[in-house]
């Protein structure tokens, strides 16, 4: 087992460890991506992408089975699970085979197995409890990511009761399911489920859905899930699972009364732990809190060399702050004097039904700040193309700085917002004013629109409606 010598080593290849490793191929550095299961970590493989392609198969269920409403007639419309499940799987394959080929052509060295600092400089890499490499850099990046929380009592056993990881590769479509969580992961699921035709119940223990969305898109986004047939139950928490031999039957304890409901089959999705383990991060000036690694603005530890970006380093945990985190962490290391990361400006999207996406500060969260606000609203039955496309339920709502213009944050539900919320976020980043926006033309006809007439809307010039 030969030591090797690189100027930087990447612990983990997820959407944060491979953009680093890649960012560092490019700015000349000698790298290495040290990865031991799969690239493209959980988010190509078992998150962001995989789920999406499941999403879209639900999505083409429901409008399939409301065809009429577009001058089509079908009969016995139908689908394959097996065929669903496996276009995803296919999906994620492809992507995952994508991230080894762009570390290849930017000359990369990928090693298989699990990484450990092993005193200054130094990455021991195992496989299978058996050493493969020694690594020697004065730059390490921890990038391991982070896996589901298991409640007690709730633990997931791959069988009656789910990580995101079983609620992915179904065998069987349950007839009814519990999902635990209502965040985003929650809510993709049960929206996924529900669109398939699965009676779908959510429990959360805070007292609205979507809890880090603003309220008012929150409240609308229930409605439009009880609308679907989802029961949702808030200030709500899970006491007791009792499995049987193909159900679990779960106590609910909710306004001071408790209650059963007896499913096929039950989703947690309560948050995750960082995957600090096994990192060797004992002796080492490393900081952990709450299993995850405490950072500076440019994504250093309190051990000189070591890095941590993505999911391992804190909140949000999201596949596109992991990789921009990389990018920063990487150009700091090369002097190139990079913006730190603000988290305000980092766009969150659930790609439930309908969509919600955000960016910024909540109405709420602006006047605990002690900002004087002006709020936009402008729902989507005033906008053309969401009428033409059928999907007039939506809502776009913006919180401004009244004294200077500022955009404090935009907050979005309906029919492809996730794709639309980008808008918001450059302007945020630009600093944009009230004024810049309105001044901005949108394309007509486009459901984009809706942004615009939620700016004019909070100086009261708002024109369809």
């Amino acid at each position: 087992m030969a030591e090797q010598s690189f100027d930087l080593v990447v612990v983990g290849g997820g959407p944060g460890g491979y953009v680093a490793a890649i960012r560092a191929a490019q700015l000349g550095m000698k790298t290495a991506c040290v990865e031991r299961a799969h690239l493209g970590g959980i988010c190509l493989n078992w998150g962001c992408i995989p789920t999406k392609a499941l999403l879209r198969s639900s999505e083409i269920n429901h409008l399939l089975h409301h065809l009429d409403e577009f001058g089509f007639a079908a009969d016995n419309v139908r689908f394959d699970l097996a065929a669903v499940v496996k276009r995803s799987r296919g999906v994620a394959k492809q992507l995952s085979s994508g991230v080894a080929h762009l570390l290849k052509k930017n000359k990369v060295t990928v090693i298989d197995g699990q990484g450990r600092l092993a005193g200054k400089g130094t990455l021991a890499v195992e496989k299978d409890g058996k050493p493969v490499a020694t690594l020697k850099a004065p730059h390490i990046v921890l990038a391991t990511g982070a896996r589901a929380r298991q409640l007690p009592g709730l633990e997931a056993d791959g069988k009656l009761i789910w990580t995101y990881k079983e609620a992915m590769v179904p065998t069987a479509l349950p007839k009814s399911l519990l999902v635990v969580g209502s965040g985003a992961i929650g809510i993709e699921f049960a929206s996924f489920y529900r669109n398939l035709g699965s009676e779908v119940t959510v429990v959360e223990v805070l007292d609205r859905i979507l809890p880090v969305e603003d309220a008012e898109i929150s409240a609308f986004a229930r409605k439009a899930f009880e609308k679907q047939g989802m029961k949702i139950l808030t200030s709500a928490s899970v006491k007791a699972a009792k499995k049987q031999a193909d159900s679990v039957t779960v106590t609910i304890e909710a306004g001071g009364k408790t209650s059963e409901i007896t499913v096929d089959r039950v989703i947690s999705a309560v948050g995750i732990v960082g995957n600090v383990e096994n990192l060797g991060l004992e002796g080492t000036g490393v900081v952990v809190d709450r299993t995850h690694v405490v950072i500076d603005a440019y994504c250093r530890t309190g051990e000189p060399g070591v890095y941590a970006i993505g999911d391992l380093a804190g909140p949000p945990w999201l596949a596109h702050k992991a990789s921009h985190e990389g990018v920063v962490c990487v150009e700091a290391i090369a002097g190139l004097d990079p913006h730190p990361l603000d988290a305000a400006n980092i766009p969150g999207c659930t790609y439930c039904r309908p969509q919600v996406a955000s960016v910024g500060l909540t109405e709420a969260r602006a006047r605990e700040a002690g900002r004087e606000v002006r709020v936009g609203k402008f729902p989507f039955i005033g906008n053309g193309k969401a009428i033409a496309m059928g999907e007039p339920d939506g809502l776009v709502k913006t919180v401004f700085d009244a004294k200077t213009g500022e955009l404090l944050g935009a907050h979005m539900v309906g029919a492809e917002v996730t794709e639309m919320i980008q808008g918001y976020a450059i302007a945020r980043t630009l600093e944009t004013t009230e004024a810049d926006l309105m001044h901005t033309v949108f394309p007509h006809p486009t459901v984009s629109e809706t942004m615009h007439e939620a700016v004019l809307d909070a100086y009261g010039r708002a024109i369809h409606f």
